[in-house]
């Protein structure tokens, strides 16, 4: 079986990613065969690209697509071919228009549930969900700050720290973001342009800073980050959009109150197929009743993929960027 896919045989800048014909597997017993619609692209996709986690190679790419299933395994007893369905994690390869992936990590689409919205929904939703009630669990009258809040995961934190009773303080680059982030439920915005981080959060707060610093930009926000921490308050770092941080100097959590901090990822949380359908399912009842609503900011399709991450890194994009097949 032949399916089209992107594909990359060394890292580097979105030029090594090519568009060709791959061979695709029949699906083992525990599998599915799903014939894709919708991509999500995310900042983890740049990572393994340009080589920051590094895979063999020659590799696939992107962890979450939608579609509707087309073959399913002899084991395979909770879904069968017609099912509309989402995946977020497992191995690399979501950049195809055909996949195989085990049926443990595929989830079920409620019918009101768009194949578009599920791809710009899935991982980024299940992200804030386990960041919001697994890392820390937020209680409303907490005060947080949100690095990229005008990004994909960041307008669905928006919305939900909203719903929760929580009061987000988001970091955009640029008036039109956030303005847009404070319409998504925001409680103040910080354009990180025209104003020092850590000062603004003092201003907002009061001179009480924040509990929580949710931080997936990495390198450029981190000391800004530990600034706007209450003491004793956690950092989780994320996400690396600006590079790694590097040589961490622990004393600096005691100085500046005796912070803790955590780099979290998605499958330390979301760890069993039970947890994923439980997440997946108290996703989209909130897409249901309305407290968030997908953003999407842009479609391409599958053999754009190279100018979906040039929009990507170029960060003038708000809300998801999707690949069509």
């Amino acid at each position: 079986m032949k399916t089209e896919a992107i594909r990359f045989y060394q890292t580097g800048n979105k030029e090594v990613l090519k568009f060709e014909e791959i061979d695709l597997p029949e699906p083992k017993e525990n599998e599915v065969l799903i014939s894709q619609k919708f991509i999500g692209v995310n900042f983890i996709d740049t990572y393994y690209r340009s080589g920051l986690y590094p895979v063999p190679l020659p590799s696939g790419l992107g962890t979450e697509a939608s579609g509707v299933i087309e073959k399913v395994g002899s084991q395979v007893a909770h879904l069968k071919v017609g099912d509309r369905v989402t995946y977020a994690q497992g191995p690399l390869g979501a950049y195809a228009k055909k996949r195989v992936i085990a049926a443990d990590k595929v989830i079920l689409l409620p019918d009101d549930i768009s194949l578009e919205a599920a791809a710009a929904l899935t991982l980024k939703g299940l992200t804030v969900s386990y960041l919001f009630e697994d890392v820390h669990q937020l209680q409303s009258g907490d005060t947080i700050l949100f690095h990229a809040a005008a990004g994909g995961v960041g307008l669905i934190a928006c919305q939900w720290a909203r719903h929760l009773g929580v009061k987000l303080i988001g970091t955009v680059s640029s008036e039109t973001k956030a303005r847009l982030i404070q319409e998504m439920g925001a409680y103040a915005a910080i354009n990180y342009t025209r104003e020092k981080i850590s000062q603004r959060v003092l201003d907002i707060t009061h001179h009480k800073k924040v509990s929580v610093v949710y931080d997936s930009v990495g390198a450029d926000t981190w000391e800004e980050s530990l600034n706007s921490l209450s003491p004793k308050g956690l950092m989780v770092s994320f996400g690396n959009t600006t590079g790694p941080v590097r040589n961490v100097d622990l004393g600096i959590l005691a100085q500046k109150g005796g912070l803790f901090v955590t780099r979290p990822m998605l499958a330390h949380y979301v760890d069993t197929p039970e947890k994923l359908q439980a997440r997946g399912s108290q996703l989209f009842k909130l897409v249901k009743e309305g407290v968030i609503t997908p953003h999407i900011d842009s479609i391409f399709k599958l053999k754009d993929a190279a100018l979906a991450h040039q929009e990507l890194l170029e960060r003038s994009r708000v809300g998801a960027i999707l690949l069509e097949v």
